[in-house]
């Protein structure tokens, strides 16, 4: 009969399998650990692979845009120079073209829709988040965003055979007559009420840009932590006093890159514009006058450009509005730059 094992013994030969069975179980999970590291490695790898190839796309496509504008406006720049800026007259017969109202109209139509659209999108974006009861919240921000995506020719269409009479027949009488002997605005305000002309195309423009800026500010604002706005508040602060003082300098910059978001849309609008901005190639220095812009000059005309020099002044219109934007965005950036860093010090 074999002897019994002794506790010791037992006990050395319970170590040995004990730490057989960890070493064991310390070198699979080493391997699957290994294996997983491999894979996210190879994933990250994947991962700054596809982004940089996105990012370079995107340059490519950029600079093949700018590089498609500056040939195709070659011709143009060439034969008129920098006189194409600053010339005023458009005749495709003589072959004599100026990009002065084209430039003169996109910028004022432009401006006077962010004046008019700016404010009133802060002013909904602030009775949503501070002011505005809870159950008409959601049916006012879904309205909101509703206007964003109805098409450009809507707009258009509406603005011609809705708005435009509406101006002809009591706006634009009523402004031309409170404003005829006023130095400034006579000037601004004068001549027969065409209904059509740079003062509807910037209410146009005002509309559509409306949604992009309010939606924009809302979500801004709500990114205001509740305790300062609260902490105001206990202060005895009015609402009108927590909106000024904790609200929109917490969001300043957020709201400056929407009212930018607007202003791009503005200055590149085309079709609602041609509807109602009567396409006349000439400055007038009221808002009542027919006008036109670069990209309705463009929509009207690129189809019927039957010559070189033609075509090309087109395109060179094209290149001009995106120096335009180009310059706009800039100056945006650098705007936040320069809040950002004083808001740093």
């Amino acid at each position: 009969m074999r002897p019994l094992l002794s506790l010791s013994h037992y006990n050395c030969v319970q170590a040995r399998v004990s730490g057989s069975v960890v070493n064991n179980a310390v070198t699979a999970v080493a391997g699957r650990t290994s294996s997983t590291l491999a894979r996210n490695k190879l994933l990250d790898s994947l991962l700054r692979i596809s982004t940089r190839s996105a990012a370079i796309v995107v340059l490519v496509m950029l600079t093949g845009v700018i590089l498609s504008l500056v040939d195709g406006a070659l011709p143009a720049l060439k034969t008129f120079g920098f006189s194409f800026i600053h010339t005023q007259s458009w005749n495709p017969v003589t072959e004599k073209f100026g990009a002065a109202a084209p430039v003169y109209g996109t910028i004022v139509t432009s401006l006077i829709a962010m004046l008019i659209g700016v404010p009133i999108s802060i002013g909904i974006a602030i009775f949503i988040t501070e002011l505005c009861p809870p159950r008409l919240k959601r049916p006012i921000s879904t309205a909101i965003e509703l206007l964003a995506g109805i098409p450009s020719i809507i707009y258009g269409i509406w603005g011609l055979f809705v708005l435009a009479p509406l101006l002809q027949k009591y706006v634009q009488p009523l402004l031309i007559g409170a404003f005829e002997n006023v130095p400034v605005l006579s000037s601004l305000f004068a001549g027969p009420p065409y209904g059509i002309g740079i003062l509807t195309a910037s209410l146009i423009l005002s509309i559509m840009v409306l949604p992009f800026i309010t939606s924009i500010t809302r979500d801004v604002f709500e990114t205001v932590p509740p305790m300062l706005k609260e902490s105001a508040y206990g202060l005895g602060c009015t609402t009108w006093e927590v909106v000024r003082h904790v609200v929109l300098p917490f969001t300043k910059t957020g709201v400056i890159g929407g009212v930018m978001l607007g202003l791009g849309r503005a200055l590149g609008e085309t079709m609602a514009v041609t509807f109602v901005i009567g396409n006349a190639h000439r400055i007038s220095h009221s808002l009542l006058a027919p006008g036109t812009t670069i990209s309705a000059s463009i929509a009207n005309e690129f189809t019927e450009a039957d010559g070189e020099l033609y075509t090309s002044s087109l395109i060179a219109l094209g290149l001009i509005l995106f120096v335009i934007t180009f310059i706009v965005l800039a100056g945006a950036r650098l705007l936040l730059l320069r809040m950002k860093r004083a808001e740093g010090h």
